[in-house]
């Protein structure tokens, strides 16, 4: 990366003003500028109460002020970090002062972990799981971001790696003694050792991406008009969201809504009310229908609020407008709800957020994200390789590829391009 050796400087905390906020400098001219402002000498990694001035003398703030010299810091090299109030003007005033020191600049986005990541102080996984965790807006999203954020993964991919090294010594061992008359086929422990390595980097690949955390588990909420959708849709998401009329037909598109149930993401859709084509003559409420039966194809779970058995297979039956004079129970109802009384309501909920814990990432566990998997899986295609070859010389070769996959996958080797993307996704700060 170009400039690389700067010494960078930016505001790590939030927007001002706040009652506190960090200003932090990295790079080879940290110490410089520390002494500027504080104007003596400070204890490495101990809080120091001072003042901070300018060039010239002005006060700026007094503050707490920390000295870290690399290796042995957050970005693995010299960083200061200078704790001050976190009024806009003070914050100006010394991001000032650091413009006037030479060789410093001001960060770009992701610049600081960026520099953690160049000089091996987080892989690439971390760096990802970190990127999540300042994005998590649930604590499903917090507790695996947390866990990728924390080096869950990359452990686990430190070991596939020792065990591909090991198996390699095998192959090469072996290929040492390709001359000899004893030299035979690949024996059974060896097959089998791979074929556990195999296994287990199986499992890694059927569980829930990270995506999926985002995304939340989609919910459709479906059934012909006036069924009570927009009533129940409306108390999922908190809202006004939906507008609710007697009048069939006033739901003409899907409504999309995300919320955060019990630590866990959820998108409810609102559709129109399903009816045959010959039972509406409008062409605006017939695309809506067919717009509802598309989102129910793509859903993860389908809330039927019709009549009983007439929905998907897998559809929850809700027997709905539980307070209606007109109600009418359903025989094998889900639930009983009414969402203009509250009726039912919290049971709903609490088997929604149930169900979607079974089908997202499990809490604190570490989830892949789309990248992530498709590296794992070019490990497990070239181990399934090397798993039914007969030649010494193949198998090391597959070996060899999966390794290379390992290193792709944590940052080892990797683009420009691609860095670029990943660190784009924080602040100026982090």
């Amino acid at each position: 990366m170009s400039g690389e050796r700067d010494t960078i400087f930016g505001i790590s905390s939030g927007a001002p003003p706040a009652a506190i906020g960090i200003v932090r400098v990295s790079g080879p001219e940290a110490g410089t500028a520390l002494h500027m402002l504080a104007g003596r000498k400070v204890e490495p990694r101990r809080a120091t109460y001072s003042a901070l001035r300018s060039a010239n003398g002005a006060l700026l703030d007094r503050a707490l002020v920390l000295w870290f010299p690399g290796p042995a810091s957050a970005t693995g090299e010299d960083l200061a970090e200078l704790h001050c109030h976190g009024g806009r003007a003070v914050l100006a005033a010394i991001m000032a002062a650091l413009d006037t020191v030479k060789g410093l600049r001001p960060a770009r986005e992701g610049e600081f972990t960026r520099r953690a990541f160049a000089n091996g102080r987080i892989d690439l996984a971390e760096a990802e799981g970190l990127a999540d965790l300042l994005s998590a807006e649930t604590e499903s999203q917090r507790a695996a971001a947390m866990a990728q954020a924390a080096g869950a993964f990359s452990r686990q991919i430190e070991d596939w790696r020792g065990e591909v090294l090991l198996l390699s010594a095998t192959v090469e061992a072996a290929l040492d003694f390709s001359d000899e008359d004893d030299v035979e086929t690949p024996p059974a422990a060896f097959r089998k050792d791979i074929g556990a390595l195999v296994a287990e980097i199986a499992t890694w690949l059927e569980r829930p991406r990270a995506e999926r955390l985002k995304e939340g588990f989609r919910v459709v909420l479906a059934g012909p008009p006036n069924s009570g959708k927009s009533t129940l849709f409306n108390a999922l998401v908190e809202s006004e969201a939906a507008i609710i009329s007697p009048i069939a037909g006033t739901t003409r598109d899907a409504i999309e809504r995300s919320v955060a149930l019990g630590g866990v993401a959820f998108t409810f859709i609102d559709t129109a009310g399903l009816r045959e084509r010959d039972e509406t003559s409008e062409a605006i409420e017939a695309i809506g229908i067919e717009r509802a039966r598309d989102q129910m194809t793509r859903a993860d779970l389908v809330l039927w609020l019709g009549q009983e058995g007439e929905g998907p297979a897998t559809a929850w039956e809700i027997a709905a407008r539980a307070d209606a004079e007109d109600f009418t129970n359903k025989d094998v109802a889900r639930h009983r709800i009414s969402a203009a009384t509250g009726e039912g309501m919290a049971a709903l909920i609490a088997d929604l957020v149930e169900t979607a814990r079974i089908v997202l990432p499990k809490p604190g566990e570490a989830a892949l994200n789309s990248r992530q998997a498709a590296r794992l899986s070019e490990v497990h295609t070239a181990l399934e390789a090397a798993g039914v070859e007969q030649d010494w010389l193949l198998i090391g070769e597959n070996l060899r590829q999966a390794r290379a996959a390992f290193d792709r996958l944590i940052g080892r080797t990797t683009t420009e391009d691609m860095l670029d993307a990943l660190f784009g996704r924080f602040c100026i700060g982090k």
